[in-house]
């Protein structure tokens, strides 16, 4: 909802910077998300960011997004690549490889919806609050995930791709079975959220699998919003033991604070001096990347 995101970005970007004041002493550099998301909030903070490095005399730092989410990891620890890192969130489902800090390839994206979509829709269709994802776990814990018979994305293709449209479109028509939201009883709630859970785990597992056969990198990662699914964590615990990586994970309570994950970011581009001139600062923006090297 970009006029909704817009107003309260208008609302919350005077009082941070309020709050912020006692600091501007002690500042050294700013950062910045300028890539991806809504251009109309992207644009506040970046002519916030702009102004800051222009008054303060300091200089300005450009982060992409998905950097920052792998930089979620890191906060309060030390930076550890090589990695994998599989992204889940509201925008984004990604496998990436992380060489170092200048090279972050995409190993396999969405064709459609992500992994935090698709909880947060499939949580609508059942008549539950926003968002979905911690709603849907929790209700998972009381549910029988071999109830409903839900299909499991992209199983018989050789494509090393995410795809959840079609799963969404199956609880969809479980729920329509069910009488619809209206009529479905606690226990169906239970149980359609379990068995859809599953059903993602096992599409993540599927295609994570085929790239953990070929890649030789021993620490993988899972960081993004719906990465503080347990259920999803403890499957991947399981994983990373029988192909013999280590598994890192952010806090729970990191996996969205997008502030801090910037900043965490900003520690090492800092140190490279990976500085913009604030008047060459714009929003970038980028159509969904299928592969390749992430910006």
């Amino acid at each position: 909802m970009p006029e909704l995101a817009s107003r309260l970005h208008a609302i919350a970007l005077p009082k941070i910077l309020e709050e912020t004041k006692p600091y501007f002493k002690d500042l050294k550099s700013n950062a910045v998300t300028n890539q991806p998301g809504l251009g109309v909030t992207l644009l506040e903070g970046i002519t916030m960011a702009k102004t800051l490095a222009i008054l303060l005399d300091i200089p300005l730092m450009a982060v992409h997004h998905l950097k920052g989410h792998i930089y979620s990891l890191f906060i309060e620890k030390e930076t550890i690549l090589p990695l994998l890192v599989l992204l889940i969130s509201g925008g984004h489902t990604q496998i990436i490889r992380v060489e170092s800090f200048e090279r972050m390839e995409i190993l396999a994206t969405s064709i459609d919806d992500s992994v935090g979509e698709s909880f947060d829709k499939c949580a609508k269709m059942m008549g539950l609050n926003y968002p979905g994802g911690p709603i849907i776990e929790a209700l998972a814990l009381k549910g029988d995930e071999d109830r409903f018979d839900l299909p499991v994305p992209l199983r018989n293709s050789p494509l090393i791709a995410f795809s959840l449209s079609g799963l969404k479109n199956a609880v969809r028509l479980k729920i329509e079975a069910c009488g619809g939201k209206e009529n479905m009883t606690q226990q169906d709630k239970y149980d359609l959220s379990a068995s859809f859970q599953k059903a993602v785990k096992l599409h993540l597992l599927q295609k994570s699998k085929k790239i953990f056969a070929k890649e030789e990198i021993k620490n993988f990662a899972i960081v993004g919003g719906a990465s503080a699914n347990i259920y999803i964590r403890e499957a991947y615990q399981e994983l990373c033991n029988k192909f013999d990586k280590t598994l890192h994970l952010a806090p729970i309570e990191y996996c969205s604070d997008n502030a801090g994950m910037i900043g965490r970011y900003a520690l090492d581009a800092y140190n490279k001096k990976e500085f913009i001139e604030p008047n060459k600062i714009d929003i970038v923006s980028t159509k969904k990347q299928q592969s390749g090297i992430l910006l």
